[in-house]
């Protein structure tokens, strides 16, 4: 399946959008001031040490420390032992008798600050290129888990064999052969190595120069890691609407990614590029709870801190022959709808879907084949349970960054991020409450309301005479003045 990837850029956000087969399947946004910090290195100054919670607060010169978990500290091996293929496996010492207050650690982030928390740091250094990441701290030969089994051994000692050659000119460091090194040559992967080394040595020579909270190594932007990591053999054209960015990206891909880079093409048209394929259309529907299926059924998506749960409803889907039949084929559609939902929206964490309940398990398990074969797509790691007692999928999504939603959007001033308010007829009955408290502690001669029109219609209308009973009961004149500039459920009582 063929793929197009669209560049909008201006000099406060670059926004990238993958298509496939005319419809948006991944949208990446980056803002000059909000530029995602993953694959930052910094010289950082230990704040803090938790024993109990097997952590230490970093300040690495961000608003807020980030934190480090005694499983991301890397543990130097012993002399005439090698690492563990699996790190976490080995006994690891208690955090409090490795690291101290007032400590300089060079730390990679490794999960952007989310919400109220912290980045996530890691002192496992590694650099990616294009074709490998460089582990500068570990001897370790490895191969991307996406890549097929049949050809791992193969990759493994050719990566070996040409790290072997580095290491005779007093060269340490590992590797991990990347996805999209599957067909690179010997002499690609040797240049990947080269530029990598050469990185690291930079960053070596600027934790020594530099003092602590610096940053010693920065990530590429999205607009080169769209070149790295967004392009494949799948891509038929990368298209970018700035002369000035398509030239510039032109020429770095000419140096590191000569063959993503003869893909580029600058865009001229007089249309908005995004408007070539509805781009702007989808964000919108993206930031919505409800996606509509083409065969009428839909889906609810609801966001929250802890996990994301996505109900398929068959809505006015009729169009089988008997029930089962519809409900197989709208949540058979819905697999597909949601593999792409979780990419668009970029959802991470848990996830919990509720399919309409199939009757038959033959159906069942079709509809799991279809979801995880849709997720095999997908370039973030993924895991799918199977159906639970309840009827309930639960998967995960590898969360790296944060979400469309959250990235372009906040919670809600008036509902406190519950999504609802309170109506009109429960303002007015707390007014009601109000005006009594009021008018046993203080004696004015009259009690205004002021509140939104839809509180003052409502009574004047519909609760005109429980307004009226409370002036005779209170024995004081009450006022009513609209103001449609406060929140639906705020109000204000003035004692005149």
């Amino acid at each position: 399946m063929q793929q197009d990837i669209l560049i909008n850029w201006s000099p406060q956000e670059t926004r990238v959008a993958v298509v496939e087969s005319g419809a948006v399947q991944e949208v990446h946004v980056e803002r000059a001031l909000e530029r995602g910090l993953v694959g930052n290195i910094y010289l950082g100054k230990v704040a803090r040490v938790l024993p109990g919670m097997q952590s230490a607060f970093i300040d690495i010169g961000l608003e807020r420390a980030a934190f480090l978990h005694v499983a991301d500290l890397w543990q130097r091996p012993l002399e005439g032992e090698s690492l563990p293929a699996h790190r976490h496996s080995a006994p690891v010492k208690p955090i409090e008798k490795q690291v101290f207050e007032g400590q300089t650690l060079m730390v990679q982030v490794i999960k952007d600050p989310i919400g109220t928390k912290g980045a996530r740091l890691s002192t496992q250094i590694s650099v990616a290129g294009r074709m490998l990441v460089f582990l500068p701290q570990d001897e370790h030969i490895g191969v991307s888990q996406k890549i097929p089994a049949a050809l791992r051994d193969a990759l493994r000692a050719r990566l070996q064999a040409l790290a072997s050659e580095a290491e005779n000119e007093g060269r340490i460091g590992g590797f991990i052969l990347r996805t999209n090194a599957e067909d690179a040559s010997d002499a690609e992967l040797a240049e990947d190595m080269a530029y990598l080394r050469k990185a690291w040595a930079r960053i070596k020579q600027a934790s020594v120069q530099q003092p602590p909270t610096s940053l010693l190594h920065q990530d590429l932007s999205l607009l080169q890691r769209v070149l790295r990591d967004l392009t494949s053999e799948r891509t038929s054209a990368i298209r970018i609407d700035s002369s000035e960015q398509f030239h510039a990206l032109a020429a770095f891909g000419r140096e590191f990614m000569p063959a993503a880079a003869a893909h580029l093409q600058h865009y001229k048209g007089e249309r908005p590029i995004f408007d070539l394929f509805s781009v702007d259309e989808e964000i919108t529907k993206a930031l919505g709870r409800r996606v509509d299926l083409k065969s009428g059924g839909y889906l609810i998506i609801d966001q929250t801190e802890a996990l994301t749960t996505i109900d398929v409803n068959t809505g006015g889907f009729v169009g089988a022959r008997n029930f089962d039949d519809t409900v197989f084929k709208t949540n058979l559609e819905a697999a597909l709808a949601i593999a792409r939902q979780l990419r668009l929206r970029n959802l991470g964490g848990i996830v919990i879907i509720d399919f309409i309940d199939m009757a038959l398990p033959e159906h069942q398990q079709a509809v799991l084949a279809e979801l995880r074969k849709q997720l095999a797509r997908d370039r973030v790691k993924t895991q799918v349970g199977n159906f639970s007692a309840l009827g309930l999928v639960e998967m995960t999504r590898k969360r790296v960054r944060e979400s469309l939603a959250q990235l372009l959007s906040q919670g809600c001033d008036q509902c406190q991020g519950t999504g609802r308010v309170r109506t009109a007829r429960t303002v007015a009955y707390d007014i009601l409450r109000e005006i009594l408290r009021e008018a046993r502690q203080f004696n004015p001669k009259e009690f205004r309301i002021v509140a939104t029109p839809a509180v003052v219609d409502m009574l004047l209308d519909e609760e005109n005479v429980h307004l009226a009973g409370l002036s005779d009961f209170i024995g004081k004149p009450i006022s009513l003045q609209a103001e449609s500039s406060i929140g639906p459920d705020q109000y204000d009582i003035v004692l005149l």
